[in-house]
């Protein structure tokens, strides 16, 4: 007769998947433990809901769930920066194994007698819920009131707690350091001057800045005697950035417009810059956003498209951590398509280059200044959105030091018809100023 069934711990069905040295000390609801006590990293599975999320949806979505819950919670570094714990991560996935058929079954039993393969709730701070709601109402993924629904639901967190980890520039796009001590605002300001520079403008030029954000890139072409008008979907970030203009005394230049870019109607502009947009396109749509953009470029005129991409050219997989709770429906690529479709629709791609390191310290800074505002961005969002924020930002500074993601400026020019550039130089006509 077969023996009684005994249940494994939670801490040998962890064993089970990483049998080789685990570099997090784990804690159990179940009293079990696993792991060096000496890590510096600790882990505690506080509940059966924590587990469950995790069981139920295995790899970063069930993590981030049962974070936000406190279905776990992790000590060993703060929760604003919490940068070395995505080092210990990667070191106990390389270790991961797949355990045989008869402990998996074992594992899955424990599971079920602990009732930690139950599907739980979706936590509220999860959008999924609000695009199956889109969906049900035939609104498409980037149709122009879902991406204003997207944009929205990510921007509109709150001037304020952007505020707290942004910096006096207020800007939410990779920075282009001078030095490697340079501050963030001083940094900020480089990446205005190198994109002013690659759009080749000049005082009494017309720019168009689309996805401007708070308006950073428009007030600092408008200082330059520089018409720029920036398009935006946050409501938050125009009526920030507006008044920002009328502090400075620029509204004669600069305009922020709360708007879709596709209905700018003006045409003939001498620059356009997107800095931080194309995520947020889709790559299905890249030969209609290159078409378009060109369409509203006199001959001659230059574009530079910013934006995070992969370091090889395949899609972002679905229903990942920063899809659901950081950029819904953002896309990402690698470089060369973005090249080659700026090539197909429009452009003479003229330079390329990926800042990936830049982006890697602007990351450290915004977690740095989210450490430094801590007790406020708790009292302004609640402790699940903060911790989550500042998970979100430190796994970005590890994945552009680790190549796993980039950030390429790509310049285009606009030809004319006989393959002109119409007055825009033949060679490199911008400054780097870096080290």
């Amino acid at each position: 007769m077969p023996g009684k069934f005994q249940p494994m711990t939670v801490a040998e069905i962890i064993d089970a998947f990483v049998p080789a040295a685990n570099p997090f000390y784990w804690t159990a609801f179940d009293g079990s433990s696993t792991g060096n006590p000496d890590s510096q990293y600790h882990v505690s599975i506080n509940s059966v809901e924590g587990l469950s999320y995790i069981a139920t949806a295995p790899g970063d979505v069930g993590l981030a769930r049962a974070f936000i819950t406190d279905g776990i919670t992790v000590k060993g570094e703060h929760l604003a920066h919490p940068y070395g714990i995505f080092d210990a991560l990667h070191e106990m996935y390389r270790k991961f194994e797949r355990p045989d058929t008869s402990t998996l079954l074992k594992i899955v039993r424990s599971l079920a007698s602990m009732g930690a393969i139950q599907i739980q709730p979706v936590p509220e701070a999860e959008r999924a819920g609000r695009f199956e709601r889109m969906l049900r109402q035939g609104l498409s993924r980037h149709s122009k009131e879902r991406d204003a629904d997207v944009i929205s639901d990510h921007y509109d967190v709150g001037n304020d707690f952007y505020e707290l980890f942004l910096g006096d520039s207020m800007t939410y796009t990779c920075a282009y350091y001078p030095s490697p001590d340079a501050s963030l605002d001083e940094a900020q300001a480089n990446k205005y001057r190198l994109v002013f520079e690659k759009l080749h403008l000049k005082e009494g030029d017309c720019h168009l800045d689309i996805g401007c954000g708070w308006g950073g890139m428009v007030r600092y072409a408008a200082r330059q005697g520089v018409k720029s008008i920036g398009v935006t979907l946050s409501r938050e970030q125009a009526e920030w950035g507006q008044k920002k203009i009328l502090e400075e005394g620029l509204e004669d230049l600069a305009e922020i417009r709360y708007m879709d870019y596709r209905d700018v109607s003006e045409e003939n502009f001498d620059a356009i810059s997107s800095i931080g947009l194309m995520e947020h396109i889709g790559v299905k749509n890249y030969a209609s956003y290159f078409d378009f953009l060109s369409g509203k470029l006199r001959e001659g005129g230059v574009m530079v498209n910013h934006c995070i991409t992969y370091p090889d050219n395949h899609k972002t997989p679905r229903g990942s951590f920063i899809d659901r709770y950081i950029f819904p429906d953002g896309e990402l690529t690698g470089s060369g398509t973005i090249v080659r479709k700026m090539q197909d629709h429009g452009f003479e791609v003229f330079h390329e280059e990926n800042l990936r390191f830049d982006y890697m310290r602007t990351l450290s800074a915004w977690c740095e200044n989210l450490k430094d505002n801590w007790e406020e961005a708790v009292s302004l969002v609640g402790l699940p959105t903060a911790r989550l924020w500042g998970m979100y930002m430190a796994g970005s500074q590890w994945g552009f030091e680790h190549n796993i993601v980039q950030l390429h400026q790509v310049v285009g020019i606009k030809l004319d018809k006989t393959g002109s550039r119409c007055g825009t130089p033949e060679r490199r006509w911008w400054n780097d100023s870096v080290f």
